[in-house]
């Protein structure tokens, strides 16, 4: 068995989608409307709308409720990509208006530099390098 992705529900695909282009760097594969992706060699965040988890029924996920897991991404240099994805955070642009910074980058007492912002649909995310990556 191969781990393949985590996907995120969310009642406004194009918006997410957005703001994970901004924060990846890289554009969304759109093989449909309802249904956005970024695949890197380690891992694929996906991003589908509420019509792709209708036939749950009841037991679908619903947008906007996550409490308990972190979407990271492992980076170069934290410092970096923080500062460039802040300058976007909570802006005029409607992908990012609702997103927010939760923590500068900060050396976790693990040895990990962090710095976490929250996606427009309330998830978190969590920018790190481990210190083998930082030179």
């Amino acid at each position: 068995m191969d781990f393949a992705s985590i996907r995120i529900i969310t009642d406004d695909v194009d918006r997410l989608a957005h703001f994970y282009e901004l924060v990846t760097g890289t554009p969304a594969a759109r093989p449909a409307p309802v249904f956005a992706e970024f695949r890197t060699q380690s891992a694929t965040l996906a991003i589908g709308s509420t019509a792709t988890v209708a036939m749950l029924g009841d037991q679908a996920p619903r947008p906007g409720s996550n409490a308990s897991v972190i979407i990271e991404f492992q980076v170069q240099d934290v410092d970096a990509e923080f500062a460039r994805i802040r300058n976007d955070i909570g802006g005029a642009d409607a992908a990012t208006a609702d997103a927010a910074v939760v923590m500068e980058p900060t050396t976790m007492p693990w040895g990990n530099r962090s710095a976490v912002v929250r996606d427009p649909d309330g998830n978190l995310v969590n920018i790190f390098s481990r210190p083998e990556a930082r030179l």
